[in-house]
């Protein structure tokens, strides 16, 4: 693994108890026996082993790859996150948070620590202080996009979803290819009550990511996942709309509406659309009124 993809993915770490760590714990010792054998190839896959073992709460197998880890890389920015991530889980936040500031009084061109720090911050509920330090580390690593994309998730947390809107569209700039940075993008702008720019960003959600197999009619298709979650949003979208005529003016981006029959016609797609995806989810036929019809796919989607 690349060293600055790697760092960032340290730096981005939170730990998740799926069923994917808990099978690479399961075979611990017999990987990391496979993984030495494979020499400099291998060591990308014990980093991926300790984070597992965190996930997990294997301390003894975290610790066992961190220390073969830190004797052939005793330099290494990533230890350095390493060791920061297993304080994490067994010290204080503030104890890690010594160390963090300890690297970076050191050496400040670790973007990975940067991240971890601001992380410890936001859970020690300093949030006014976490955005200030991954702002501050945006200002120097500018195309680091997990970090734009925590900066955005730190504002929406406090409902600044302007400057939610502002942090995300750093990210459509570095990676204008990804459909889930539009959609964090098309939901931020929802949560601003700038609807028809919502409207605009979920559908180039639908449209970056709907089956576009000229073999099969689209009536015939069913969305799924972030494909469905986009056509969701557009139906919030314009049932506000349809429903509270005074959200078509109110757009804090001045993005252009569309006319009211557009937005019909667009409901009347997006709860076909809906619709075929709640009867192939659920076999049972849905809610026809509106408020009740949005709630059960709200059900579904999360």
């Amino acid at each position: 693994m690349e060293l600055s993809a790697s760092l960032q993915k340290l730096g981005a770490y939170v730990p998740r108890k799926n069923d994917k760590s808990q099978e690479l714990v399961n075979q611990g010792d017999f990987l990391l026996k496979s993984y030495l054998a494979q020499g400099d190839d291998g060591w990308d896959s014990i980093i991926k082993l300790v984070l597992a073992a965190l996930d997990q709460g294997d301390v003894e197998l975290a610790d066992k790859c961190l220390q073969l880890i830190s004797d052939k890389f005793q330099t290494s920015p990533r230890v350095d996150v390493l060791t920061g991530i297993r304080m994490e889980y067994s010290e204080t936040l503030e104890t890690a948070l010594a160390y963090y500031n300890d690297l970076l009084e050191t050496d400040s061109s670790n973007a990975a620590i940067w991240r971890r720090k601001a992380s410890v911050l936001r859970r020690m509920g300093k949030i006014d202080q976490a955005i200030t330090e991954l702002s501050s580390m945006l200002d120097t690593f500018y195309t680091e996009v997990e970090g734009w994309l925590e900066l955005a998730d730190m504002y929406t947390s406090c409902h600044q979803y302007t400057y939610a809107l502002q942090s995300l569209s750093h990210a459509l700039l570095l990676a204008p290819q990804n459909p889930f940075h539009f959609l964090q993008f098309a939901e931020a702008a929802y949560l601003a009550s700038d609807l028809p720019l919502s409207l605009k960003m979920f559908l180039q959600v639908v449209d970056m990511t709907d089956d576009d197999d000229e073999d099969v009619p689209p009536s015939d298709t069913i969305p799924t996942g972030i494909t469905l979650r986009a056509w969701f949003g557009v139906k919030l979208c314009t049932y506000k709309l349809l429903t509270e005529p005074k959200l078509v003016h109110s757009s804090a981006s001045q993005t252009p509406p569309p006319s009211t029959s557009t937005i019909s016609a667009l409901d009347e797609l997006t709860t076909e659309r809906l619709r075929t995806a709640y009867l192939n989810t659920t076999r049972e036929s849905p809610p026809t009124a509106d408020n009740a019809f949005i709630n059960a796919m709200a059900q579904i989607i999360q």
